[in-house]
């Protein structure tokens, strides 16, 4: 039978060691790559195939709930695992709405890591153990009704909104995604219209509630 691949994406590297250590004991489990940001895991998502990607939430330059919708619209075949310090209500919801197939909380148990795993390989959704069935129940519920305004957002304005919040001058971004300065401008101005707020603290105050950034 084929081992499970595996790609990790975490931008801590003692998180993706420990990871990878615990990983590369077990039977039929082969980690085929790790990285630090969302646009790299894309990119080796595409090289290298995995067959699950393990995703942090909170990580720089494409965060792990934007990575997670390109990967489920891109490479519907490969599942992701979102790796998370918290188990609250709103970021399991952001979470599946981004179309991962589980949801593991960073402070349960290393062994749960391979149920996971082995659960989402059979074509399961695995949520960590603190998270309850009701919890399902309402996300099925909630998951019937209107989008929330970050999913009414472009991929591109959502990146925007994340290097805004991450503190990089409209200079910074313009160069880093290759767009003018004025089209960085032109995407915060529909951003701050689309999620009804008027300024930078505004926009930086959204993307830590919907999970965009980690400030933590």
């Amino acid at each position: 039978m084929d081992p499970i691949r595996i790609l990790l994406a975490d931008d801590h590297k003692l998180v993706r060691a420990g990871i990878r250590s615990f990983l590369e004991r077990l039977p039929d489990i082969e980690v085929v790559g790790e990285t630090s940001d969302g646009r790299e895991a894309l990119r080796l998502t595409d090289e290298q195939r995995p067959r699950i990607v393990l995703m942090d939430i909170a990580m720089p330059l494409l965060n792990g709930l934007e990575a997670t919708r390109r990967l489920a619209k891109t490479f519907p075949e490969v599942s992701v695992i979102i790796l998370s310090s918290y188990s609250d209500e709103e970021h399991v919801y952001q979470a599946l709405r981004a179309g991962a197939s589980g949801f593991l909380v960073k402070g349960a148990a290393i062994e749960e890591l391979e149920l996971a795993i082995r659960a989402v390989a059979r074509g399961e959704t695995y949520l960590s153990s603190p998270i309850s069935k009701p919890l399902i129940m309402e996300y099925v519920r909630r998951n019937s009704l209107d989008l929330d305004a970050t999913e009414r957002l472009s991929p591109r304005q959502i990146e925007v909104l994340q290097l805004i919040a991450e503190g990089q001058s409209m200079k910074q971004i313009a160069l880093g995604l290759s767009i003018s300065v004025k089209t960085v401008e032109t995407h915060r101005a529909a951003v701050m219209n689309r999620i009804g707020v008027r300024d930078v603290a505004g926009l930086v105050r959204y993307a830590v509630k919907t999970g965009l950034i980690d400030l933590t």
